[in-house]
């Protein structure tokens, strides 16, 4: 839940036709009426998104029934998102995969469409929070639906790191873990993880003044002697799995997930001091010829079925965003559910974190600027 180195209620009507297609089949859903003659070409739907997300894993269903090819172009963090948005000609992408907290600058630059949020399933979310996330609203107009999210904590090896130890942020000071620790180089994750280890919860720890911003830099300095790289997607998945990292700070099960699965001795937790929530929401891009099957594909992202394909994405899962997508998800696959938390009464559940007050929502600097968090990343990456 990412340029580097290396986040209403639905009508009647709208929910009884996911109702409807949950008893179906993902074909009633994910089908007609949109379907093209075929003969004719697939239509091309420019996706901009995190990678993943447009792989046949997650897209190909959809794809097959619609006669459409998705073409992805993807980044790793917000800032090279919306810098790549900046450089393409208007109505480049049809569709925009964004970090929640990037919404609003999308919004503000005229890079998306207003939705309906009659179009999607708002009541059937699992979290009052997600209904009118922060960020996605602006004067009681919507610009982007959240489809999946995940928590960040403490992504360690299981065999050099105890689950004790990875209660809090302290294990990446711990000496033995010299040259081991490892950052996934976007300065949102790592600051925001740091600032918490700092005390910084409330109200957010990207809502800092200026002494405890001083403060964040001066732990994160003492930590670079511990660091043994900063790492781009697939850097981070290699470093761990080969064991040149032996912890991680910046990331989650969004990482450790896909290596866990395929049984590798890594986990993730959240720490005594706290998460930080990544939040991925779909936006339709602004002047986009083909809206209307754009937004049937986020209707379908949040149908049960696209719910649960997106959990178990090839390239990172994350967690369901409807109950419907939740249940879906134990009914194909209980050992993922369990895995992630998301069977009730797990004590890692997603939705129980958030209202225990363990989880913070990304978010960007509210005290500072983007450009002063990303100066002094850049400073202490080469540091």
């Amino acid at each position: 839940m990412k340029k580097t180195t290396d986040q209403t209620t639905v009508s009647t009507g709208r929910r009884g036709i996911l109702k409807a297609g949950a008893a179906l089949g993902v074909s009633t859903i994910i089908g007609a009426p949109y379907i093209r003659p075929a003969h004719a070409a697939p239509t091309e739907i420019n996706m901009l998104a995190w990678y993943g997300h447009g792989e046949p894993d997650m897209v190909g269903a959809f794809e097959e029934a619609n006669n459409v090819k998705f073409k992805p172009k993807y980044y790793a963090g917000g800032d090279n998102m919306l810098a790549l948005i900046a450089q393409s000609p208007p109505g480049t992408y049809d569709i925009i995969l964004s970090d929640a907290e990037f919404v609003q600058q999308l919004n503000a630059a005229g890079y998306i469409e207003e939705m309906n949020a009659a179009d999607y399933p708002f009541d059937d979310f699992v979290h009052s929070d997600f209904q009118k996330f922060p960020g996605h609203w602006a004067d009681d107009k919507l610009w982007s639906v959240m489809v999946r999210y995940g928590h960040l904590g403490v992504s360690y090896n299981t065999e050099r790191v105890s689950a004790e130890e990875a209660e809090s942020y302290k294990v990446f000071w711990k000496p033995e873990l010299k040259g081991k620790v490892g950052h996934f180089d976007w300065h949102l994750p790592s600051l925001g993880q740091i600032s918490l280890y700092g005390g910084n919860n409330s109200p957010s720890p990207f809502d800092i003044d200026e002494g405890a911003w001083t403060k964040v830099q001066d732990i994160t300095r003492s930590l670079r002697p511990q660091v043994g790289g900063f790492f781009d997607y697939g850097g981070t998945f290699a470093s761990l799995k080969n064991g040149e990292m032996s912890a991680m700070c910046g990331i989650g099960d969004w990482i450790t997930g896909v290596l866990e699965r395929d049984g590798a001795p890594v986990a993730s937790v959240v720490p005594k001091e706290g998460g930080i929530q990544f939040t991925e929401s779909y936006s339709i891009g602004k002047g986009s010829e083909k809206a209307e099957i754009v937004k049937k594909f986020i209707q379908y992202m949040l149908s049960p079925e696209g719910q649960a394909t997106s959990a178990q994405m090839a390239a990172y899962p994350g967690f369901c965003v409807t109950n419907a997508g939740m249940k879906k998800l134990q009914e194909v696959n209980m050992a993922e559910a369990q895995r992630t938390g998301q069977v009730e009464g797990a004590a890692n559940h997603p939705v129980s974190l958030i209202k225990e007050g363990r989880i913070h929502y990304r978010d960007i600097p509210k005290q500072q600027s983007l450009e002063d968090w990303n100066d002094f990343w850049s400073e202490y990456k080469d540091a």
